[in-house]
């Protein structure tokens, strides 16, 4: 498939998959709950923290995770006191737990108390066509309170190799301004060419198969690599191709 063809095909899938329909199936629909910017980005980045496995379960538990919050997020992390830490307790998704869940919330008032919020931290130590510095750094600062560090695994680091997926899938519902109704587009300061596709195994698989990705892993090189193939074909919104990858992956089984 010579490059004008592979860009014409997956501009087609973005167009079928980036609309919509795409969020009640997708963790997305959390953030979707809610007007506030800050609600939507707290909201949005606890989903994306805990989307890896069933998808059902994710948004499940998402759903849970906001009513533990009384479901106005942003309110519960700045105004909660320990009692309130304490219902968070039972909480589980795989390897996130009530403890873990109660750090996070302690870091998002950490980082909206000292640091002028989540879009201000993620701005910085932007590079060029690249979060990944961001990315490792705005994991320092989020963990500059207290906490266990078992509960540092679930924020990834790029830096170590990682393709942070989650993360990268996040920055992606903040930051790409299409008006197609799916992604936010409040995150102002931060360019669409610098966001990095989420890659798991969906999309990883279906970029090895259209020959856009040769290494077996889906870790930080091979992000790297899906990266500078996705922005030959669309310099300024290279993310834009996690829909076509993922939507051919999990709903056409490409």
């Amino acid at each position: 498939m010579t490059k004008s063809v592979l860009k014409e095909f997956l501009d087609e899938k973005v167009e079928l998959y980036n609309n919509p329909n795409f969020i009640e199936s997708d963790p997305i629909q959390i953030p979707h709950q809610f007007s506030l910017k800050e609600d939507i980005e707290i909201s949005g980045f606890l989903a994306a923290t805990i989307a890896w496995g069933n998808r059902k379960m994710i948004i499940n538990n998402s759903k849970k995770m906001m009513d533990l919050m009384g479901n106005s997020p942003y309110d519960f992390v700045m105004s909660h006191s320990e009692n309130d830490l304490e219902k968070l307790e039972n909480f589980v998704h795989r390897t996130f737990n009530g403890g873990d869940f109660s750090t996070f919330i302690k870091g998002l008032q950490h980082i909206y108390t000292n640091h002028n919020g989540l879009e201000t931290v993620f701005s910085k130590n932007i590079e060029t066509n690249s979060m990944q510095k961001s990315i490792s750094e705005f994991k320092k600062t989020f963990f500059e309170i207290s906490h266990q560090s078992r509960t540092q695994k679930h924020i990834s680091d790029p830096l170590n190799n990682s393709a942070a997926k989650r993360i990268n899938m996040f920055l992606r519902w903040m930051v790409r301004n299409d008006n197609k109704g799916v992604d936010f587009g409040i995150w102002k300061t931060i360019p669409t060419s610098a966001l990095s596709c989420p890659l798991d195994v969906h999309s990883g698989n279906v970029a090895r198969k259209l020959e856009l990705l040769s290494r077996k892993q889906n870790d930080g090189k091979a992000l790297s690599e899906l990266d500078k193939n996705l922005r030959e074909l669309d310099q300024n919104d290279p993310v834009k191709y996690d829909f076509a990858l993922f939507g051919l992956g999990v709903f056409e089984k490409f």
